[in-house]
C-alpha cells in the first residue's frame, strides 16, 4: 500500500487540508484533487473510485470528504482501515460543528496527526490515543513541574495576603494609639521601613522591619553608601495595595485583634518597632519517591541542608547547636570550614574561631542524604485500584500518611481520559479537561485524617494502565531527618543570639508507576 496524499476536500473539490507523502509536484496533487468531485457520482454506495493511475478512497463528513489518494496496487482493505483510523482522529482536533471554518482553524494539528498515521506513504501501527499523545508531546515530568510551580505561586499569594493583613492591622493599632494621646514618640527622629532583599528565594520573608534610629547615629560612616528606606509618610501605599487585591477579586480580611506593642507607643500613622533577627536558618529537605502500583518502592531519596544567613555582621561569629532524630540510613556531611570536633558534639562552628560567617548570603553548613527501598520510610503511600465493570471503569484511590507530622497542600494527579463521576472523596477534586487529568486536593493532613480515599467512575472500559503514572506533590514544615536547631550562641561569650529557624519539606518527584 502506498498513500500518495491525504486531504479534507469540499464537494466542489476545494482542498481545506492536504498532505502529500511521496515526491509529487504541487500541480499534480491539485489536479488529482480537482478531478475527484467529477468522479464521484450521486447515489452511489461505493467508498472508493478508480482511474487509470490512482484510486480515491473517501468518506463523507458533513458536506465534505475525507480523502485518501493511493496507487492502484495498494490493498483496498488496508486503505479502508487507514481511512477509518483517520476518521476517528479527525474529531479529536476539530471541534463541532465540523465545517470549513473549524477544519481550516485546526489545519496544522491535522497535518501533524496525518503524519503520525501515515509515514512515507505507509500506515503506522498506532492508535488514536497514541496519535494524540505524540502530537501533544505530553510529558508527565513537565506536568509535575508545572504543578509544583503553581503550588509555589499560590503559596506566595497566600504569603502576600497575610503580610498585607499584618500591615493593615499595624496601621489600625497605631491609629488607635495616636487617638489615646499616649504616644511618646519623638517626631524629630525619622523612621524607615527596611525590607530585606538578600534572602534566598526559598526563604522569602516579606515581613517589614521598622526601625527608629537615634538621631546621633544618623551621620553616615566614611565610605559607606547611604541606606534607602520607604518613608512612613507613604504608608498609604499599603492601603492601595489592599485595594488592588480586592479589585482583582481577592478576599482580604483584616484581623482587628491585639497587635504587638513596643515600649514607646507611636503616634498616629507610625507602626511599632519590630526587631529583626540577626541570624536566620533554613532547614530545607526534598524527597524523591517512585512507588510501584502493585506495592513496594522502586526508590526513595531524601536530600537536605541547613543554610545559615547572617543579617548583622556583628553577630557573624556564632555557633549553631542542633539535634537529630534516630536517622536510620542518613548520611551527614558538613561544610569544609566547619570544625569536625565541634560537629561531634552537635555544634556547627568555624574551624577558625576568629573567622566570621559571610554576611548577607545563605551558606549551607550541613547536608544530609538518605536512599532506601523500605516502604515504611515513605511519608505518604498511595494505592490506586482500577477495575472494569461492563462498559464502565471504576477507580478507587487512597492515601495513608505514615509521617508523624502534618502535610500541607497535597495534590494527587490521576490521568483520566474523560470527565469522571466522583462518588466519594475526602477533600476536593477538579478535572482538567485540557490535560485529561483528575486533581485530588487535600489542604492539610493531620491526626484527624491520616487516611483518605476517593472513588470515581468513567463511562468506558479503559485500560487500567491508562490511570498511571499518578503524580503527587505536598509540603511540610518539618524534615524527615528530624533535624532541629536548638540554639545559636556567640563564640566569645557563649550567650544566646536571637535567630529565626524555618523547616521546609517539599517533593521533587513523587510518582506511582
Amino acid at each position: 500500500m502506498v498513500v500518495l496524499a491525504a486531504s479534507v476536500v469540499t464537494k466542489s473539490g476545494k482542498a481545506l487540508v492536504s498532505r502529500q507523502f511521496v515526491d509529487m509536484s504541487r500541480i499534480r496533487i491539485e489536479g488529482l484533487l480537482a478531478a475527484f468531485p467529477k468522479l464521484v457520482g450521486s447515489g452511489k454506495q461505493h467508498t472508493y473510485v478508480e482511474t487509470e493511475n490512482v484510486r480515491y478512497v473517501y468518506q463523507p463528513i458533513e458536506g465534505m470528504y475525507l480523502l485518501l489518494v493511493t496507487n492502484k496496487a495498494s490493498n483496498i482493505l488496508e486503505d479502508l482501515e487507514t481511512l477509518r483510523l483517520m476518521s476517528k482522529v479527525l474529531p479529536e482536533y476539530v471541534l463541532p460543528p465540523v465545517d470549513e471554518e473549524t477544519i481550516v482553524s485546526a489545519a496544522f494539528e491535522l497535518l501533524f496527526a496525518f503524519d503520525e498515521v501515515i509515514s512515507l506513504g505507509y500506515k503506522e501501527n498506532v492508535t488514536v490515543g497514541q496519535v494524540k499523545q505524540n502530537t501533544e508531546m505530553e510529558s508527565h515530568e513537565e506536568k509535575l513541574h508545572k504543578m509544583i510551580i503553581q503550588s509555589k505561586v499560590q503559596d506566595t499569594k497566600d504569603l502576600m495576603k497575610r503580610k498585607a493583613m499584618e500591615i493593615e492591622k499595624s496601621k489600625i493599632e497605631s491609629a488607635r494609639a495616636g487617638k489615646t494621646g499616649t504616644s511618646n514618640y519623638n517626631p524629630s527622629g525619622p523612621s524607615s521601613i527596611n525590607i530585606s532583599n538578600n534572602r534566598s528565594a526559598t526563604d522569602l520573608d516579606l515581613t517589614p522591619t521598622f526601625s527608629r534610629p537615634d538621631t546621633s547615629s544618623l551621620k553616615p560612616k566614611a565610605g559607606a553608601a547611604p541606606k534607602k528606606g520607604m518613608q512612613l509618610g507613604k504608608a498609604r501605599k499599603a492601603n492601595d495595595f489592599l485595594e488592588s487585591l480586592r479589585a482583582e477579586g481577592e478576599v482580604i480580611q483584616v484581623d482587628n485583634g491585639a497587635a504587638a506593642t513596643s515600649s514607646a507607643a507611636p503616634s498616629a500613622g507610625v507602626t511599632p518597632a519590630i526587631p529583626s533577627e540577626p541570624i536566620s536558618l533554613l532547614l530545607k529537605e526534598s524527597v524523591i519517591v517512585i512507588l510501584q502500583k502493585d506495592g513496594g518502592v522502586d526508590n526513595m531519596e531524601v536530600q537536605g541542608t541547613i543554610a545559615l544567613q547572617v543579617q548583622d555582621e556583628q553577630f557573624a561569629r556564632v555557633r549553631v547547636l542542633f539535634e537529630t532524630g534516630s536517622n536510620p540510613g542518613y548520611q551527614f556531611k558538613t561544610h569544609p570550614n566547619i570544625d569536625k570536633q565541634l560537629y561531634g558534639s552537635n555544634i556547627l562552628g568555624n574551624k577558625d574561631a576568629d573567622r566570621p560567617f559571610p554576611t548577607g548570603s545563605a551558606l549551607p553548613i550541613l547536608k544530609w542524604r538518605m536512599q532506601t527501598k523500605d516502604e515504611d520510610m515513605v511519608p505518604l503511600t498511595i494505592n490506586c485500584w482500577p477495575s472494569i465493570s461492563g462498559n464502565e471503569s471504576y477507580v478507587n484511590i487512597e492515601y495513608e500518611c505514615q509521617a508523624d507530622f502534618d502535610l500541607q497542600s497535597i495534590v494527587v494527579a490521576i490521568p483520566c481520559p474523560q470527565p469522571p463521576k466522583v462518588n466519594q472523596v475526602d477533600g476536593d477534586y477538579h478535572y482538567d479537561s485540557r490535560k485529561q487529568t483528575l486533581l485530588w486536593t487535600v489542604d492539610l493532613i493531620d491526626d484527624s485524617n491520616r487516611q483518605g480515599a476517593m472513588e470515581f467512575v468513567i463511562s468506558s472500559a479503559a485500560n487500567p494502565d491508562s490511570f498511571f503514572p499518578v503524580d503527587v506533590s505536598f509540603s511540610a514544615q518539618h524534615t524527615l531527618a528530624d533535624v532541629k536547631v536548638v540554639t545559636v550562641v556567640g563564640v566569645d561569650d557563649e550567650q544566646p543570639v536571637r535567630y529565626s529557624a524555618k523547616s521546609l519539606l517539599n517533593t521533587e518527584v513523587y510518582q506511582v508507576v
